[in-house]
């Protein structure tokens, strides 16, 4: 049986060490960082490895939002502009449009590489303070619109193969932090989160995976971050709705409090599903390994109900969807479409 936990490596192949951690491990998935990608026949025989170690075709995961969050670069996927620069001005439609054609090119990239999931879409609501970390992966200030377009998204990823991870659940647009290093603090009323942050999410809540956000939200739990809160837990269940899979943003980053298995183990009894472990380092993953139970009860019902959202991809006339995208883009000349390859 699976263990509750994905995990990175350190580099391009795996070491001796390595492959026999993770086949005593037996996690979930697995997601690669650009330390691990040097060509395409390298990154599939990675891929190929990684699964071969548990036994089965595990999901393999990776962060190409395009834009700034963008692990694969030119020749080995294709350039996009960050998603709020894209979007803007555009109405919802063109928008969706311009945003299933960049996920359905985006899961081309990733499924011929091995790779079959992607930390996307985003569905954080961009505000005027929103972080620079943040601010133009979103995809716009309403949060109808945001749902709509992030919608789009993940239709495209499922339609080439590739399972979307919605992010970052309950919203992350009112950071004025980066979690990597310091703990988000959202002082927002109940009411207004819920008619903004919360709504997108909300339409969204049938998406077969998500992940959390390292944020604090006073209206919630004015103590401890959502991916640690049992209360934000059950809230995001149970009033936001969200049914699928839920994993956490890095448990590495410094935005949560305690060691790595304190972490960990505040995570599973908060009620996420997986715990998601970035940076490869064995002892750290020791760590978290220790803490970590078997998939079981309603967490492997969601985590095959993922997998199960996991299809052959649809065929497509790939310089017919360029060349829509691009004249989608010429609509407005400041808006650029993707390089092909």
């Amino acid at each position: 049986m699976s263990r509750a936990v994905i995990f990175g490596c350190a580099g391009p192949r795996l070491s001796p060490e390595e492959t026999k951690f993770f086949k005593d491990a037996d996690p979930w998935a697995f997601i690669l960082f650009g330390r691990n990608l040097e060509n395409a026949d390298q990154i599939r025989a990675l891929c190929a490895d990684l699964r071969t170690t548990i036994g089965w075709h595990a999901p393999v995961f990776i962060d190409q939002e395009g834009g700034r969050v963008a692990r694969l670069a030119p020749p080995l996927a294709r350039r996009w502009l960050p998603a709020l620069d894209m979007v803007t001005d555009r109405d919802v439609s063109t928008a969706s449009r311009m945003m299933w054609i960049r996920s359905r090119l985006i899961a081309l990239d990733l499924l011929t590489q091995g790779i079959d999931g992607n930390c996307a879409p985003v569905a954080d609501v961009a505000r005027d303070e929103t972080h620079t970390i943040m601010q133009n992966r979103c995809y716009g200030r309403d949060p109808d619109f945001v749902a709509k377009v992030a919608r789009a998204g993940a239709k495209g990823h499922l339609a080439g193969g590739v399972l979307p991870v919605l992010k970052h659940l309950p919203g992350y647009g009112r950071a004025t932090l980066d979690s990597h290093f310091a703990l988000p603090l959202v002082s927002a009323s109940l009411e207004e989160l819920e008619t903004t942050d919360f709504a997108a999410f909300h339409a969204l809540s049938d998406l077969p995976l998500g992940m959390t956000a390292h944020i604090r939200m006073d209206a919630l739990d004015p103590e401890l971050p959502a991916t640690l809160s049992p209360i934000v837990m059950k809230y995001v269940r149970q009033d936001i709705g969200f049914g699928g899979l839920l994993m956490t943003d890095d448990l590495s980053m410094q935005a949560l409090p305690g060691t790595l298995g304190d972490r960990t183990r505040a995570t599973i009894e908060a009620g996420v599903d997986i715990a998601l472990h970035c940076n490869g380092d064995l002892g750290e993953m020791s760590d978290v390994l220790g803490e970590v139970p078997e998939l079981s009860d309603q967490s492997l019902v969601r985590a095959d109900r993922a997998l199960d959202a996991r299809q052959p991809p649809i065929d497509i006339d790939i310089e017919g969807l360029e060349a829509e995208f691009e004249t989608l883009s010429q609509a407005s000349p400041s808006h650029a479409g993707p390089n092909p390859i």
